[in-house]
């Protein structure tokens, strides 16, 4: 991760202490003011955080998917992925981009994720939780071919994503597929390929900074979406 971080002349803090501390608050959803004291000081933590975003936190996102995958006997990028959407609670007294979903009855945001067929994150989006799944994912999401898709034949979606969504997929050079519950079944049944997704969105509320939407720009907690998927791929990468 080290050359992938930008380096300042006057800098005096060790980066590896700033990134530990980010996933630390990542973690455990303690205030800025309450790191521990083996940290950095935390304006000089938040300081690095908002630099860094979102350029530098989406570079090393992509940068460990690709280690990721390969370490997995993988090719670097993926050929396929899924594309979900979870409505996630926002905190009180935060009221931009907020909206309520009517399906699932959550006031909040709405996080659209793309990952591939072992959920690693490659891209995500965060914007109010009425704002329609298709339309915000062609908008937000996926609104040009991205540069770790040189690869990516496919996309998989559920049937929230069927008209405009597919037809924008249509103009990338993408195929669209829809992998949902067959109507006839009732419950839990996993869907090939894709029940992957909902397994990602599972352990995102493993890291306390993301169980409810804290952020008062959806663009803070993309950021957070990329460091906790990155922390993932490094305790694969390094179990020690």
């Amino acid at each position: 991760m080290q050359p992938l971080l930008p380096v300042h002349g006057n800098r005096r803090l060790c980066l590896r202490q700033v990134l530990d501390a980010v996933r630390y608050v990542c973690r455990t959803d303690c205030q800025w003011r309450a790191l521990p004291a083996g940290f950095p000081a935390w304006t000089a933590v938040y300081y690095y955080f908002r630099r860094w975003h979102p350029v530098v936190w989406a570079r090393l996102n992509e940068a460990l998917n690709r280690a990721d995958r390969l370490a997995a006997d993988r090719a670097a990028t993926p050929s396929l992925v899924c594309v979900d959407s979870q409505s996630v609670q926002l905190a009180l007294r935060i009221f931009e981009h907020r909206g309520t979903d009517g399906g699932k009855h959550v006031n909040g945001r709405k996080r659209q994720i793309i990952t591939d067929v072992e959920g690693r994150i490659f891209a995500c989006y965060v914007h109010a939780a009425n704002g329609h799944d298709g339309t915000a994912a062609a908008l937000g999401l996926l609104p040009k071919r991205p540069v770790w898709g040189q690869r990516l034949v496919t996309v998989l979606t559920d049937n929230g994503y069927r008209g405009g969504f597919a037809a924008h997929l249509q103009a990338l050079g993408l195929r669209h597929e829809l992998a949902s519950r067959p109507p006839s079944v009732r419950g839990f049944v996993p869907v090939a390929k894709r029940w992957v997704v909902e397994h990602t969105f599972a352990w995102l509320a493993c890291f306390r900074r993301l169980a409810v939407d804290y952020e008062f720009t959806p663009a803070s907690h993309q950021a957070w979406l990329l460091i906790a998927n990155s922390t993932r791929c490094l305790n694969r990468i390094c179990p020690n």
